[in-house]
């Protein structure tokens, strides 16, 4: 099934079906089988409104600048079957490193769509962006995330015990970084 799909970097246009999915991608947070992924109540699992102009203004933002982002989407056809973002880390001193994010919808789920995503990324963060660091945060009871990680290169350099406190859970968060 993923062999059709293809990798591209998102273009402006494709911001407003990308946060559509982005909210279908969030409404599987913690539910069924699938592990919380995002640290937000189940029953609130929606990207803010406020964090959409956050993201477009990121996504118009010169590389190098405080708060840029780059967007890839994963299509099948005109489906968004998965998503990988780069962003600046907020600190100044940090230019070398960028923060990852990511998602891949539900049917497309362990077919290796992750792993193609994390290898766009960082290839263009090695090529193109010359970053030397890819960093992550994720919450620790995802563990197919943390497997999917690790087995692409990342390395756990942390964990804040007790980060959050969701749905009467006490959950913790997993740093990870992966040299480019």
């Amino acid at each position: 099934m993923t062999e059709r799909v293809t990798i591209r970097p998102a273009r402006g246009e494709d911001l407003d079906a990308f946060f559509a999915y982005l909210n279908d991608h969030l409404s599987d947070n913690g539910k069924g089988s699938t592990a919380l992924f995002m640290p937000m109540a189940r029953e609130a699992s929606r990207f803010p409104p406020q964090r959409e102009g956050a993201f477009r203004t990121g996504m118009e933002t010169s590389l190098g600048q405080p708060g840029w982002r780059r967007l890839w989407l994963a299509l099948d056809g005109d489906v968004i079957a998965g998503h990988i973002d780069l962003r600046a880390r907020p600190e100044p001193a940090t230019l070398h490193r960028a923060l990852l994010g990511m998602g891949v919808q539900r049917d497309y789920r362990k077919l290796g769509l992750g792993t193609r995503l994390i290898g766009a990324a960082a290839e263009w963060a090695s090529a193109y962006a010359r970053l030397e660091w890819i960093d992550l945060e994720v919450l620790s009871v995802n563990q197919p995330a943390i497997a999917l990680y690790t087995s692409c290169g990342f390395v756990k350099t942390g964990e804040i015990k007790d980060l959050f406190r969701i749905d009467g859970e006490s959950l913790s968060y997993t740093a990870m970084s992966k040299e480019t």
